[in-house]
């Protein structure tokens, strides 16, 4: 079983940081940080919502618990494209598989791949 500092040093590495950057995030000396590593002291509420912020997963390094922030790739692809897509696309994305379902019909030519509508 992992430690909080076991943890936190896991985090650091992770976001490609130094001790001396990630304590400075947080607040702290290097020292401080190379001590919350090795469990020589715990850090304050400050420290962890200052860290957090940069991406540090916290209630992974508290509890050991990774938060279930993670989507695979088909995810991934359908979120860009669903961002990079013009409105009335957006609306057919979240809507057009009820839309259908209830007997709905869109009017125009909807293209896959590149998610692209023309209206008539």
């Amino acid at each position: 079983m992992t430690t909080f500092g076991d943890r936190l040093k896991n985090e650091r590495e992770k976001l490609k940081l130094t001790q001396e950057q990630l304590g400075a995030i947080g607040g702290v000396k290097r020292l401080a940080q190379a001590n919350y590593e090795n469990g020589k002291r715990q850090p304050d509420t400050t420290y962890l919502a200052e860290i957090a912020k940069v991406g540090v997963d916290i209630l992974y390094v508290i509890l050991g618990t990774k938060a279930n922030t993670t989507i695979n790739e088909e995810e991934l692809l359908l979120l860009q494209k669903f961002r990079n897509a013009e409105p009335a696309v957006r609306k057919f994305m979240l809507y057009g598989g009820e839309a259908t379902s209830i007997g709905q019909n869109f009017e125009g030519d909807i293209h896959g791949g590149e998610f692209k509508v023309e209206m008539k």
